[in-house]
């Protein structure tokens, strides 16, 4: 038995392209929470921004997941920069202080 084909006019389901910045959010998450930190705070903005492009475009762009995965890496990235940055600086004073 055979499969018949859809009806007429059937356009079946397309995949919106994916943000054309998604894949550089992601990596650089990645790179600011696994390898320098640097890197994190532009994610972080990056991926703000696309976020608000990909909710701005109803539905016509995609990427989402990578571009929230990214994000999220970004602020924690961030995060942990910003405790390394106080541990320096205290850690700068108790050796001056003593």
């Amino acid at each position: 038995m055979s499969v018949p084909p859809p009806p007429q006019g059937y356009l079946g389901y397309f995949r919106p392209p994916d943000h054309p910045q998604s894949t550089l959010v992601l990596v650089l998450g990645v790179l600011g929470l696994a390898l320098c930190g640097l890197c994190a705070p532009f994610a972080w903005v990056k991926g703000r921004q696309a976020l608000t492009e990909i909710d701005a475009a109803g539905g016509t762009i995609g990427g989402r997941s990578q571009v929230y995965a990214g994000y999220i890496m970004g602020i924690v990235g961030s995060a942990v920069l910003g405790m390394m940055v106080l541990l320096g600086l205290f850690g700068v004073l108790v050796a001056l202080a003593g």
